[in-house]
This record gives structure tokens, sequence and C-alpha cells, in this order.
């Protein structure tokens, strides 16, 4: 019984030798297209060469750091069994040897160049000619597709570049000791298991497949790219495409909605059956204007200014005790516990800095945020504006704001939110900005009303029902709403450049 008991273990260690480069779920099998060598293969060589693997691979991308822990944890091959290399190892070549190049990625960076190569010699049985044994091969080749694969399938699913974690890094506020948020998107995040549970699914290459973008705008700018010879044009391209890659928002052009892209510094008011655009300030480099979706819920008309701290740190505490400059301004300083308006000569810079004190800027003539704001909800704190210094929409570059945006058409704005608004309604606001009325119930208001100080704010508060969605973009390649056309704008914010450092790995 003891004896044979101890060939029963040597036999079942010399199958699980034989069949262990699949954890022991393979059968022998005679026929072969490994021919002769696949008696060569062997458990452990096949392990030490994916270890090998794992060890060399410094890649810093999460989908390879995912791919890597699969087989260290595993050491399951993928793509081969005993009988030979899946069919599906060819077409995966085929495939990003094709849209690689297409979306400006480098075929080397996905080991496309190794991987061909070691399919040829797999293919051609040509080991001893290379003088890698088949333990060598074979895993680096089940490797490299896996690796290929998932890069390639996540990143083009969710985008290469997480723009949370990267546009929210980015800008550092030595006031605030913090960076500044820039991005205020929900995304989808990046499903790395998913892609490596497909790995093992029959329909793996189907799931390839589905995993480029859709849309107009991507399409487009991908026949942009296959056009054009300049790396400028190139490189600008490639960062636009990855935009379209993240799993975010993005405007439908099929209802009322303001749109604003910031590299355009234009925004465009779109309805159902019009459309208009306008020029926009938006924030300096130093106070970039996020990117976020929202809806415009309400307009304030000759609202008071609330500084923000930041201002009041840059641009106040400078000007503490004169009282001079705050009332050639009109601004004042409120006690928040008590309401008090305090005597500015009295007022400390550590006061004014201190969180107790509200500083403002009454409404009307001469108020920064000119004479009407456009209110939605976002965690910023900004907003859309007029603006007392139009003189400012004549310039080609017009970042300069803390990160709100001043309109160029701030009445045009108006009547556009307040939908099907009568005369009357129409009138009274502008009335209230100090614009001529146009109806003769305006008209008289005025004259009946003429020794009455202006604005005579007849209109201080306006809803807007239903909200209309609002959209912060930032694409320096973009169709022009109005006319179609795929429109260049320069990267104000260096955003381009920010990316393109990041997918510098993965490009040509």
């Amino acid at each position: 019984m003891h004896r044979t008991a101890s060939r029963f273990v040597v036999v079942v260690l010399i199958l699980m030798a034989l069949i262990g480069c699949r954890g022991g779920s393979l059968p022998w099998v005679e026929e072969s297209d490994f021919g002769p060598y696949v008696r060569e293969l062997d458990t452990l060589s096949l392990h030490h060469t994916y270890d090998s693997l794992i060890r060399v691979d410094t890649s810093q991308w999460k989908a390879v750091i995912t791919v890597k822990e699969h087989y260290k944890k595993t050491k399951q091959s993928l793509w081969f069994d005993r009988s030979g290399i899946s069919s599906d190892a060819d077409l995966l070549v085929e495939i990003l040897r094709k849209e690689l190049p297409r979306h400006g990625l480098d075929t080397t960076a996905f080991g496309i160049p190794q991987i061909a190569a070691d399919l040829r010699v797999v293919q051609q049985l040509a080991f001893d000619s290379i003088g890698q044994s088949i333990n060598v091969v074979l895993p680096r080749l089940d490797y490299l597709l896996s690796r290929a694969f998932v890069l390639y399938t996540v990143g083009q699913r969710y985008g290469f570049i997480r723009p949370d974690k990267l546009l929210n890094h980015y800008s550092y506020r030595e006031e605030q000791q913090t960076y500044a948020q820039l991005f205020d998107y929900p995304v989808r995040q990046p499903d790395y298991q998913e892609a490596i549970n497909q790995l093992t699914d029959d329909d793996r290459m189907e799931y390839l497949e589905k995993s480029h973008p859709s849309g107009a705008l991507y399409e487009r700018l991908l026949d942009r790219l296959g056009k054009t010879d300049s790396r400028e044009d190139k490189r600008r391209l490639t960062a636009n495409i990855e935009r379209c890659r993240w799993q975010m928002t993005q405007p439908q052009m099929d209802g009322r909605m303001v749109l604003v892209n910031l590299p355009a510094q234009q925004l465009w008011v779109i309805g159902v059956d019009s459309m208009f655009s306008m020029r926009i300030c938006c924030g300096s480099v130093n106070h970039q204007t996020p990117l976020l979706h929202s809806e415009l819920s309400y307009m304030q008309v000759n609202p008071d200014w609330l500084i923000p701290m930041n201002i009041v740190k840059s641009d106040f505490l400078h000007h503490e005790g004169d009282s001079a400059w705050f009332a050639r301004h009109r601004y004042y300083i409120v006690d928040r516990s008590s309401g008090d308006t305090l005597r500015v000569k009295e007022v400390t810079a550590d006061e004014m800095k201190s969180g107790k004190l509200r500083i403002g800027q009454k409404g009307g003539a001469g108020n920064s945020l000119g004479r009407i704001v456009f209110r939605f909800k976002n965690k910023f704190d900004i907003y859309l504006h007029d603006t007392n210094m139009r003189w400012a929409f004549n310039n080609e570059r017009r970042t300069v704001s803390h990160g709100c945006i001043r309109v160029e058409k701030p009445f045009e704005l108006a009547c556009f939110l307040m939908g099907t608004a009568d005369e009357w309604t129409l009138d009274r606001l502008r009335i209230s900005m100090d614009i001529k009325p146009k109806s003769e119930r305006g008209l008289t208001y005025l004259i009946e009303h003429s020794d009455s100080p202006r604005p005579f704010r007849l209109m201080t508060y306006q809803a807007i029902t239903p909200h209309v969605p609002l959209y912060i973009i930032y694409y320096t390649v973009y169709p022009n709403p109005e006319t179609g056309i795929l429109e260049t704008w320069p990267d104000i914010y260096g955003y381009d450049k920010l990316i393109l450092r990041e997918l510098h790995s993965l490009i040509d």
C-alpha cells in the first residue's frame, strides 16, 4: 500500500508540472501548435518569467499596476494553453497597430513591437534561433498582451488621465495653503478589475472594440488628427481627444443651455431655435475659472458685492485705514456678529483678514459686478456677471478676474433666461440697469419718476424658471456652436501642456 501510494503521488506531481501553466485546469494534449516545444513547458520556469516581468516593469499607470497584481497573484496564462496561442492575440495586434497611431498613441508604449516579434517566434517555432526558451517567450507574450489590452481599454473607456486628480492638484494657492479646486464635473472612475475580468471572457475583443469613446466631437478630432502633419496640431488634438474620453456630462446641443468655453473666451446662448454669442472675461492665470456643470437659477439686479476673503487679502489690506479709497469705490465694512457698519479708519488689516468682518461694495453704477449677476449652484462662489470695466472686452486676452465670468451682453443674456417675459417686465429690467425702456408704460414711468434716484430698482431679483443648464468647459479645439466649424483656441491656462506631460510615455 505504501509503495502504491508513493507512485500515485509521483504521478500527480508530474501531471501538475505538465499542466501547471494554467493552474492545473488544462488537460494534457498530444497535438499542439508548439510542436515538440510543448514538452519543454515547465511551471516553475513560467512562474519565474512572470515574476521577472512584474519586477522589471516600472510603469506607474494604474492599469499596468493592476495587471502586475493579477499576474503576481495568479501566474496564470490568459492568451495561451498547451494547444497553442489564442487567435485573439493576432487580432489584438492588428487592432492596436491601426488604432494607436490613429489616436496619437505610441505602439511601443503598448509593447506592440515586442508582442509582434514574440508572436512570430511562437508561430514559426523559432525559439532556438533567438536563443530563448519557450518558457521565456510565452509568458512574456502573454503578459504584454494583457498589459496592452487593459491599458488600452481602460484608457479609451475612462481616459488615461483622471481629470479630477490632475486639475485639482495643479494650482497651489499660497494664501490658502492648499490646491485650487479647478474641476467639478462628476466623472466615472476607471474600472480596472472589469478589464481584467474581460481577459478571461470569450467576448474580450468585442469589449475592446466597444471601448472607444462615442460622439461627434471625438470623431471629428480623430479625423482632423489623421489629416495633419503638424506636430503642434497633433499634440493639441491629442490633448482634446483625451478630454473626450473622460466619463463626464458633455454639452448637448438639442435644448436650452449656456455654454462657456474658456480657451475661446466666449459664451454661447443656445435656445431651441435661436443662438447668439458674446465675449467673456474669465479668471486670470493665477485664479483660473473652474470647470463645472450646473444650472442658472436666479438673477440679482444691482447687487452689493461681498468681497471674497482671497481678494480682501490680496487687494484690500494695503488700504488699511484709507477712508477716501473706501469711499471712492463705495466699499463698506460690517461687523458680522452685530451687523454694525464700522469706521474704516478704526479697522486694522488684521481685523479685515480675521473673518469676523464683512467687506462689501454698494450696488449700482460703478459696482465691480456691474448691474446684474447670474447665479448658479457651485462650491467655488463664482457666477456670471456684468462689469463696470467694459473696455476689457476689447482685449484679445481676457483672463483678468478672480474666477468669476464677466459677460459682454448681460441684458441679452437676462432676456434669454427670462424666456417669454412681457415688455413691462423687460422694461423694469432696463430701467433698473439704466437702459432706456421701449414700452409706453416704461417711458411714462421714467417721466413720472424723473426726480427719483437711479437705479429705480424696479427689479432686484428674478428666478429663472425652468433652470437653464450651464457648462463651463475647456477645449482648445472645439466646433463653434454657431457655425459648426472646428476652431482652435489658445491654451490660456496651460491645461493642454499638463495633459500632454501626463501622457508623454504613451504618445508619439
